[in-house]
């Protein structure tokens, strides 16, 4: 098989201006880029460019494939959005970090088939936008992609039996596609998924219940109505939703008892590593 790597970048919060387009055209002749985007196939040589580095600068997610078996895929969001402590919590180590960037978090997840092989059921191509919803769940207050970055890190035996789990957030049996397709591209253990789900909070889904989510906005304060408006007449649409999704989430799993943003696990008691990986294992004979 001949070689084949695919990278693919997205500017989701703010286009690319001229200059920006120019100077990331110095790094490929090739690489169709637009305004929001940024991608190239390699069937022999590489990229020249530093893809960390670009999306420090330029973009808000990427993705890369090999047909030798190495994927990677990197996020971008706002520290406003989503705190390093936070993130570290999960995303702690390499294959899954957390690190600050300016004014941003950045979340990069890299994963190597064991045989150093990719299976081309599917190409690189359309990927990342089947993913890239994760970054706006995240943004939102939803853990879920911070767990399963978590359940990627040690379902490989790696960092001892007896250290416990995270917070653990709702909905980790009701998963989005999004969060569907960030599993299956990082190769996360189905059953592991499914051994943490058994114990995790139900997914409150208040935020799709019209009349509560008027209620809440009802009691808004005045003050904290027009920042949000000034915001969205600013651009600064995506930002502002997802702090009001935040703030909506945290406010309903209090009204319901569930402490900070449904991110308790259901008995109180954190599992350990080795009781996950004992789940998991059962539920493969």
């Amino acid at each position: 098989m001949s070689e084949y790597q695919y990278y693919d970048f997205r500017a989701i919060d703010r286009p690319l201006d001229q200059q920006q387009m120019a100077e990331l055209r110095t790094l490929s002749t090739r690489a169709e880029i637009t305004r929001t985007s940024f991608s190239n196939v390699y069937h022999f040589g590489s990229f020249r460019g530093d893809p960390l580095a670009m999306v420090e600068e330029y973009f808000d997610a990427h993705l890369y494939i090999a047909n030798w078996g190495t994927r990677q895929l990197v996020l971008r969001l706002p520290l406003r959005l989503l705190d390093l402590d936070t993130a570290r919590q999960y995303c702690w180590a390499e294959p899954a970090e957390a690190y600050q960037s300016g004014d941003n978090l950045i979340l990069n997840f890299f994963s190597e088939d064991p045989d150093g092989v990719e299976d081309f059921d599917r190409d690189g191509d359309g990927w990342l936008a089947s993913i890239v919803g994760v970054r706006d769940q995240l943004a939102a207050g939803d853990h879920r992609a911070l767990y399963l970055a978590w359940l990627f890190l040690i379902q490989d035996g790696e960092f001892g039996d007896e250290a416990t789990e995270p917070p653990v957030p709702s909905g980790l049996g009701d998963l989005t596609g999004a969060l569907h397709e960030f599993a299956e591209f990082l190769r996360i253990d189905p059953d592991l998924i499914a051994a943490a789900a058994q114990r995790a909070p139900d997914a409150a889904g208040a935020g799709a219940d019209p009349i509560r989510l008027a209620d809440w906005i009802a009691r808004l304060p005045a003050a904290d109505k027009d920042t949000a408006l000034i915001g969205l007449l600013r651009g600064d649409g995506l930002a502002v939703t997802a702090e009001l999704r935040q703030r909506f989430r945290a406010d309903i799993a209090t009204a319901a008892g569930s402490g900070t943003a449904a991110d308790d696990a259901a008995d109180g008691k954190p599992r350990t590593i080795g009781e996950l990986l004992d789940v998991a294992e059962s539920l493969r004979r």
